[in-house]
């Protein structure tokens, strides 16, 4: 029978919701009008208080430059969860939710005002009459990271970010920092930017997020990796012939041009999203499963990375960028008619990867990676293709082995092997084994933001970046950058929206004799 997790007592569930539930304090998210507070992050926490997992103590605290009182922030927070959120919400629900919310407005980024907002969170402290766990979440331009987090140090407020700074600080609790993306533009900003931040708050305290880092498919690699003793083994250079990571989304910049313009594809998607994939999948098994000791072998993977060579550059990479098209009859113009997008661009929207991890484990293995926008449909999966039988008994070329993990949508695995066609002939047939988490499980996953929020308000950062990993990342994609400077790669090779980009990047694998798998 399969095992129904969304039933209405379960004690596996029950126990985590004993184990897993944030600590008495507050979430403090500056940009609170924003699109990621609406959207995301706000349906997040009215989840994680549906599912019982937030403690009735944690107050939420949206800062903003809007002249809103509490009650107009809770109406646009609720407009938010109905139409973006997981769960529905019944008026009893809400209004239980709505007590936690609270709107404080910083205009002028002023002391007194940054003063004001460390008495209301003393205020909830002393009213809770415990420890207050208080995380600030930086949901603003990143040009806005190091500035607000000054202030906040400022005013006191990561005064005990680490336990026990002072006797006054004696049994509090901690002050935790979360940042969004993109945590920097190359390697020298990434540094900078980490070197400011440090200066405020520890690295234990610092909570770099990447949401796909949430999704539980990304997660269930390591317990899929580690905890089955019949696929860790095989999971090497000895049996593993390459290995594709697909990120398409099916739209395109979708008005976001000035942006886009600013980063492309490979720092938008690849330096953080699909290193991670990456990291994750290549990574060797952690001394045990806690946050450091997983970063620490995330770190190793991006180090061993091979770098590019500028006079071969052409061979490893593909750039692409989509001209207007019509998938499904739905019409998507062309990058390069994008609004704040000018006709010499060669921004990339889509960028073909192959690279060497020159380490015991993965030596000689090739890696592909393709990431772009426009594309026929939007998918992330993780594709491990096995080595073919030494010797083939049945004759026929049915292909080989292939796991693939799927991210989104759909997140689940299936795994392709051969087996015998009904019938007298001993001929072989390919076919595919599906695991998928709303069927095996009962319900949905939850959003990559619910694990992530509770992990910050918990003070568990496994599932965030470290800062070397950070500039690990950027040292590589760096140098990539700076290889494709007056390269034959420079100006972006055309793809029509709505197909699977450019042909350099079927060329980029059939130079090594395979093809991109179709989703």
């Amino acid at each position: 029978m399969t095992p129904n997790f969304a039933a209405a007592t379960n004690p596996l569930r029950d126990g985590l919701r004993r184990t897993r539930r944030s600590l008495p304090g507050a979430l403090v998210i500056f940009g609170a009008s924003g699109d990621l507070a609406h959207r995301k992050l706000v349906p997040a926490l009215f989840a994680l208080q549906h599912d019982d997992l937030l403690d009735d103590r944690t107050m939420i605290v949206g800062v903003s430059r809007r002249d809103w009182d509490d009650d107009a922030f809770r109406a646009r927070m609720r407009q938010g969860v109905e139409e973006f959120g997981r769960v529905p919400v019944t008026d009893a629900a809400w209004g239980r939710f709505a007590q936690r919310l609270v709107h404080h407005a910083i205009r002028e980024e002023s002391d007194a005002e940054y003063a004001a907002l460390r008495e209301r969170l003393a205020a909830h402290e002393a009213r809770i009459d415990a420890p207050a766990e208080n995380v600030f979440y930086l949901s603003t331009p990143p040009s806005l990271f190091a500035a607000v987090s000054r202030r906040l140090a400022a005013a006191g407020l990561f005064a005990n970010a680490v336990p026990g700074v002072g006797e006054d600080d004696a049994g509090r609790g901690r002050a935790r920092l979360v940042v969004e993306k993109p945590f920097g533009t190359d390697l020298a900003s990434a540094r900078a930017l980490n070197r400011d931040l440090i200066s405020l708050v520890p690295e234990s305290a610092l909570y770099r997020i990447d949401h796909y880092l949430g999704k539980e498919t990304v997660q269930n690699l390591l317990v899929f990796r580690f905890a089955n003793g019949m696929f860790e083994p095989l999971w090497n250079s000895r049996y593993v012939e390459h290995v594709e990571i697909t990120v398409a989304e099916s739209i395109g910049v979708a008005g976001r041009g000035a942006y886009f313009e600013e980063a492309g594809i490979v720092r938008d998607m690849v330096q953080n999203h699909v290193f991670q994939f990456l990291a994750l999948t290549a990574m060797e098994p952690p001394v045990e499963f806690a946050a450091d000791a997983v970063r620490t072998e995330k770190v190793k993977v991006l180090r061993a990375l091979r770098p590019i060579d500028p006079a071969r550059i052409a061979e490893s990479c593909v750039r692409g960028r989509y001209v207007r098209g019509a998938p499904g009859g739905k019409e998507i113009p062309g990058y390069l008619e994008e609004t704040g997008v000018p006709p010499g661009s060669t921004t990339e929207t889509y960028v073909a990867l192959r690279l060497w991890i020159d380490n015991w484990r993965w030596g000689g293995v090739p890696w592909y990676l393709r990431v772009g926008k426009a594309m026929p449909k939007k998918v992330s999966e993780i594709a491990i293709h096995f080595k073919p039988a030494p010797h083939r008994l049945f004759g026929g070329d049915v292909g080989q082995n292939v796991l693939a993990i799927r991210i989104q949508p759909d997140e689940g695995m299936s795994l392709r092997f051969l087996t015998k066609l009904p019938g007298p002939d001993m001929v072989a047939q390919p076919v595919t084994m599906d695991f998928r988490y709303g069927t095996s499980f009962g319900a949905a996953p939850p959003e990559a933001y619910e694990r992530l929020l509770l992990d910050a308000l918990i003070g568990d950062s496994t599932l965030f970046t470290r800062d070397d990993e950070v500039e690990a990342s950027w040292q590589w994609i760096t140098a990539l950058r700076d290889a494709w400077k007056g390269s034959s790669v420079e100006v972006p090779e055309t793809y029509e929206a709505g197909t699977w980009g450019p042909a350099g990047a079927d060329a980029l694998l059939e130079r090594d004799g395979y093809r991109w798998r179709r989703p």
